[in-house]
This record gives C-alpha cells, sequence and structure tokens, in this order.
C-alpha cells in the first residue's frame, strides 16, 4: 500500500516540449471503422494527442466524432464494430481492436455522452467505482477520493444521496470524477455540455481545464459547441462523414472565417446565419 513506485492519479507528470515526436500520448493512424462487417463509419482518420495537452474534436452530429472515441476506448466490439484498416497506438502500446478493460488499464479512460451514472447507486459509491481497476493500494485510492471532492465540492453536499436523483451538472461531474479515479494518462470526455445550463457548462469546462494543468491530464474533448471547446483547447481536429477535414491550433482554426460560418454561425459581415441559408451554405464547404 505505501509503494512510493505506484502510480497515482495526482502525481504531476512532466511536460514535454510540444515540437518533439517523443511525447504524443495518443496516435491513431488512417483507421477505417465498420459496423456489422457493411456500414463504414470512419474512413481513413488520423489524429494525433500531445502528452499534457488538450485536444478537441469537432463535427456536427453523425460526423464520426463519438465512433472515434469508441475505436480509442475499445468500445466498438459490443455494438459489432471494429477498426479493419489502420491501427491505434497509446503511450507507446498498440491497443487496435483491443477490449475497454485492457485500454483503462494502459492508461485512458472514456466519459461517455449522456451522463451515463449506476442510478442505484450513491454518489460516493458511483466515484469509487473508478477506482475498480488500480492496484496501487487502498490508501491512495481514499486520497484520490478526497481530492475529488476537493475537485467537485457541489458533491460533497450530495455525497450519500441516489445518483439517479442527481441533476444533470452532478451526474456529469460524478461520471467524470469516476473516470478520474482511473488514475487515466488521458481522458475523454464525448459532449460534456449537451442538455447543461451554461452555468454549470462553464464550471464543468473550467474544472476539466484545471486538471488538465494541475494534474498533467491529457484531454481528448468531443463538442459540438465550437467556440467553447476552441477557448478550452490547443489543437483542434473537425471531421466531416467519418474523415478529418481540417485540423490546427485552436486559436487559428477560432479565427479562421470558414470555421466560424460553419460551425459558429457567423458569417464574414458579423451576422449569424438564417434557418434558411443553411442548405446553401453546407455546399460552399471548401474542405468537402
Amino acid at each position: 500500500m505505501g509503494d512510493n513506485k505506484s502510480p497515482c492519479l495526482f502525481k504531476k507528470r512532466k511536460f514535454m516540449a510540444n515540437n518533439t515526436t517523443t511525447n504524443m500520448l495518443l496516435e491513431v493512424n488512417n483507421i477505417e471503422v465498420v459496423y456489422n462487417d457493411i456500414i463504414q463509419v470512419l474512413r481513413g482518420v488520423s489524429l494525433g494527442v500531445r502528452e499534457g495537452g488538450i485536444v478537441s474534436l469537432l463535427g456536427t452530429n453523425g460526423a464520426g466524432k463519438t465512433t472515434t472515441l469508441r475505436a480509442i476506448s475499445g468500445l466498438l466490439k459490443p455494438e459489432n464494430g471494429f477498426i479493419k484498416d489502420g491501427y491505434i497506438k497509446f503511450d507507446g502500446h498498440d491497443i487496435t481492436n483491443h477490449l475497454g478493460t485492457s485500454v483503462v488499464k494502459k492508461g485512458t479512460v472514456m466519459v461517455p455522452e449522456g451522463r451515463r451514472v449506476f442510478k442505484h447507486l450513491s454518489v460516493n459509491e458511483n466515484i469509487r467505482a473508478g477506482s475498480i481497476t488500480r492496484k496501487d493500494g487502498v490508501k491512495k485510492i481514499r486520497r484520490d477520493l478526497d481530492l475529488m471532492y476537493e475537485h467537485f465540492p457541489r458533491l460533497s453536499r450530495v455525497t450519500n444521496r441516489l445518483a439517479g436523483y442527481c441533476s444533470g451538472g452532478e451526474q456529469q461531474m460524478i461520471a467524470i470524477a469516476r473516470a478520474l479515479m482511473a488514475a487515466p494518462k488521458m481522458l475523454m470526455l464525448d459532449e460534456p455540455s449537451l442538455g447543461l445550463a451554461p452555468l454549470l457548462v462553464k464550471e464543468i469546462f473550467d474544472n476539466v481545464e484545471r486538471i488538465n494543468k494541475e494534474l498533467h491530464t491529457t484531454i481528448l474533448v468531443v463538442e459540438q459547441n465550437a467556440k467553447l471547446a476552441l477557448s478550452l483547447s490547443d489543437y483542434a481536429y473537425i471531421m466531416e462523414s467519418g474523415k478529418i477535414v481540417l485540423e490546427g491550433p485552436s486559436k487559428e482554426l477560432r479565427d479562421n472565417p470558414d470555421v466560424k460560418e460553419f460551425y459558429m454561425g457567423i458569417t464574414r459581415g458579423g451576422g449569424r446565419k438564417s434557418f434558411k441559408e443553411v442548405k446553401s451554405y453546407k455546399r460552399r464547404k471548401r474542405w468537402m
């Protein structure tokens, strides 16, 4: 229990320069994903996440964002999906078509869309469930549990409440805290702002930024709110129809007139698109 060599959630990780290739924690190379041996969802998707960074993956509904996270997380098989070409490496290990438990043990955890909590367990029991794969002793797990309540003080007031009776924002915090209890090197978030009030969204994203900076936990976030995601991340990818169509530093994409128009609804004149103009401006996407 007292072994100092054991991994601990809040042990600070060493940052490496972003211009080196040695700090690429996740490498997704030209993957193609097929469901039921027939339906191809991803078509040659490649992306990378550097250690200690925050990367956002943007796109409309059906673009393939969630499937990309499932491919990384090892969650394709339960839905009859598999990676038929390309590979995924995490922390130097090939995890292509590995099962979810194996991927978690390697150090990457996904928080699915929809705030999926164990509704009939208490908040505390939900959070503790995330540590099931850890082998570094009860003492460190208890310490990390206490730190979860420090990061999400709202949860400390409802620790014994059944998770099913918590608000949507509280359930999202539970899901994130539970994932962090696995002591991941990389945390993946699928639409964390979905269905939440703006103030709760800000609170959650502030926490995500704090987790990245203070714990040096690498973040990969899928988000439809392009403005929010680009303000949080340092690098971004944009997906359309199962392909990466645009990528670059988040600041550059945030200032890109096409991204403003197609994903934030802001025209070059500074106004906003009306519903009637949606079909016409979609046809003008240069990368399609």
